[in-house]
């Protein structure tokens, strides 16, 4: 029988403590019964499941940090040197970084690190397409594979994250053709900017969108997508799909994760049903597109990192959501001396 968010809140209700006495943490139990459609959910095995790739607009001057960082980053997160290492380390979360498409391919053989590269790093989306028609194709299936893999792992939630340098120019273009957000708001500072890093990063975000407006109108289709869109978040869009099909929990990152669950929306309507945003991100457009997915973010800590962290930061207040719906007695069962 399918569990309503009706009948959930009313176990929740039932339960050995006075009703609402455990807030929002009410709200994500409850997320998480209706989602897995049972009062006794279950948080894991989990995974982290990173996308990594190089984007070509960083030609452009919208971000202060060379596309080295992200082969080295790939590097640490994988061999356990990142913010996400460590938090997947201490909280018992298998790890898997995906490199679809790196300028400078990771210096590491390693059981948490996959090749999967489809090319060196996406076209520079001022002036060109970001990825072919093909190439799109192809890191959609790539992700899909991925999520295939992860459920044969057994992860019953998964955390999705992403490593790319420049790839908020990318979001940022996503966010306003997906989620029609502002153009005042869509850009935010990234991985880190200045004044006029910011500014370059707003006139490129404004032409490329207007570019592709005007070929496509508002009929934002896959090729649209390729114009603009990150090879990393392309290929989490396509895991996502996949992983909700397969009834996985999905916890969402930040700004560039949530450009991804707005693709796989636009193009599998309800996957956001899997989905349970972890955080709300400093970048001034990721509220807006939470709201297009209709969803609410758990924790508003100004993060800003990427790598899955939001995501992380989350997990054990779900582990602990699961495990306190679970065992908690019922006031009906109390006896009083």
């Amino acid at each position: 029988m399918l569990l309503t968010e009706e009948s959930i809140k009313k176990h929740i209700d039932a339960l050995a403590k006075p009703i609402g006495s455990l807030g929002r943490w009410e709200d994500l139990t409850a997320r998480l019964c209706w989602i897995q459609q049972t009062v006794a959910p279950v948080t894991s095995p989990a995974e982290l499941v990173i996308f990594a790739a190089d984007h070509g607009v960083t030609a452009e001057g919208v971000t202060l940090w060379p596309p080295q960082v992200t082969t080295v980053m790939i590097e640490q997160i994988a061999c356990g040197g990142s913010v996400s290492a460590a938090l997947s380390d201490a909280y018992g979360i298998n790890r898997r970084v995906v490199d679809v498409g790196t300028k400078i391919p990771p210096r590491i053989e390693h059981a948490r690190f996959a090749s999967r590269r489809v090319r060196p790093g996406s076209g520079n989306l001022a002036v060109e397409p970001a990825m072919t028609i093909h190439e799109f194709s192809e890191l959609l299936e790539i992700g899909a594979d991925e999520a295939k893999l992860s459920q044969q792992r057994g992860a019953r939630v998964v955390i999705l994250g992403e490593m790319g340098i420049g790839n908020t120019t990318s979001a940022s273009c996503l966010a306003r053709l997906l989620a029609d957000v502002p153009l005042e708001l869509v850009v935010g500072s990234g991985a880190g900017a200045t004044d006029a890093s910011l500014a370059q990063k707003k006139r490129i975000v404004q032409d490329a969108t207007d570019r592709v407006r005007q070929r496509c109108g508002k009929n934002i289709d896959d090729s649209a997508i390729a114009d603009v869109g990150g090879l990393e978040i392309v290929a989490m869009s396509g895991f996502m799909v996949q992983a909700a099909k397969q009834k996985q929990l999905l916890l969402l990152d930040g700004m560039i994760a949530t450009a991804a669950a707005l693709i796989a929306e636009e193009r599998c309507p309800g996957t956001k049903d899997s989905m349970i945003a972890a955080h709300q991100s400093a970048e001034p457009a990721h509220n807006i597109m939470l709201q297009k997915l209709g969803l609410r973010p758990m924790l508003e800590w100004s993060m800003r990192l990427g790598e899955g962290t939001g995501g992380l930061a989350l997990y054990p207040l779900l582990n602990g959501a699961a495990a306190w719906c679970r065992n908690t007695a019922r006031i009906d069962d109390l006896k009083l001396p």
